[in-house]
């Protein structure tokens, strides 16, 4: 079976985006089509590009261009310079993807990385991110954030909030869904059919015992408890700090986190460019690279695909677990 090609939103055009799917193109060509959603006028001077108008012949046309859908955008790109009135064309492309993933004719969703300042300002974009507005335009209230590579799986139970609201913000609620739409993904998403998943505590040394604070005693172990009397396979809460060591990472499939740079402070230590950003709990496969727009060196010939190579093929897998990828 020929799966149905991976849409590529462009995300913001004066970034590295248009010059990554390019790279990532020539690196993976036929061997794993996917189709760029933009302008063809923010791609590189000389890449090869076909328009298509039916996603299908994606696959057909990927050996020699990269496939592209066209989205209308108001203007050239600078690079390194948003340009407000383009901001409409990177929300309309990330929407396009949405609507071709839902329609069958995309089998995933990668997204290109965006400017959240710039699509605020040139667009009134109202969502704090990409996650949130994927969630919005799926019309599920929940959505989980799990950073993965080939070494270590982390998902954060509060992400961008200040490190002070972090203990007022982590409730039971919280906690629980998001352990149980990771553990869902991890399932659905990954092929694993009993997943083991490690918690952190919050504080240094997971608490002990209440002498370092009382998030670990009042209200991660009960939840545990709890959802390990249910079959789940839990651990924790764990020290953050002996984690991630190899012999640690051998112990869990994913780690449960309860703030942003507890989790992705080791994730991008271990594996800085082959990160890939995933939402688990939509109804269709979304990934992303690990890493913003780059403005300081877009336009110049050197960003790194890697992580974007890394998004594409780990999308394809996730398809794939799910039924709708290359087979």
């Amino acid at each position: 079976m020929t799966a149905a090609p991976i849409a590529l939103s462009c995300g913001e055009p004066a970034g590295i985006g248009p010059e990554i799917a390019a790279r990532a193109w020539d690196g993976l060509r036929d061997s794993l089509p996917f189709l760029w959603l933009g302008d063809p006028r923010h791609l590189p001077a000389g890449t090869p590009h076909a328009v298509v108008g039916d996603p299908a012949a994606a696959a057909a046309v990927a050996a020699r261009a990269l496939p592209v859908w066209p989205v209308a955008f108001a203007a050239p790109a600078t690079p390194g310079i948003p340009h407000g009135p383009n901001a409409a064309g990177v929300i309309a492309a990330i929407a396009e993807g949405v609507r071709l993933v839902q329609a069958g004719a995309c089998s995933a969703l990668t997204t290109a990385p965006i400017h959240k300042k710039a699509l605020k300002d040139g667009a009134g974009f109202a969502f704090p991110g990409h996650t949130e507005f994927l969630a919005h335009l799926a019309g599920v209230d929940r959505v989980v954030m799990m950073l993965a590579a080939p070494a270590l799986r982390v998902v954060p139970a509060t992400i961008h909030i200040p490190l002070a609201e972090v203990p007022g913000a982590l409730t039971g609620g919280l906690l629980e869904e998001t352990i149980r739409i990771t553990r869902a993904g991890l399932i659905r998403d990954f092929g694993l059919p009993a997943p083991r998943i490690a918690v952190a505590g919050l504080n240094p040394h997971a608490g002990e015992g209440g002498a370092m604070g009382g998030e670990e005693t009042r209200l991660i172990i009960p939840l545990l408890e709890r959802l390990r009397a249910e079959g789940m396979d839990l651990t924790g809460p764990l020290p953050a700090d002996t984690m991630f060591h190899p012999a640690a990472r051998a112990r869990y499939d994913a780690a449960v986190c309860m703030y942003h740079d507890q989790a992705l402070i080791p994730i991008k230590t271990i594996d800085f460019a082959g990160g890939v950003n995933v939402t688990l709990g939509l109804p269709f496969v979304r990934t992303s690279p690990d890493h913003g727009t780059a403005f300081d060196i877009a336009g110049r010939g050197i960003a790194d695909p890697t992580s974007l190579i890394a998004a594409l093929r780990m999308a394809a897998g996730m398809a794939a677990a799910r039924g709708q990828g290359r087979g």
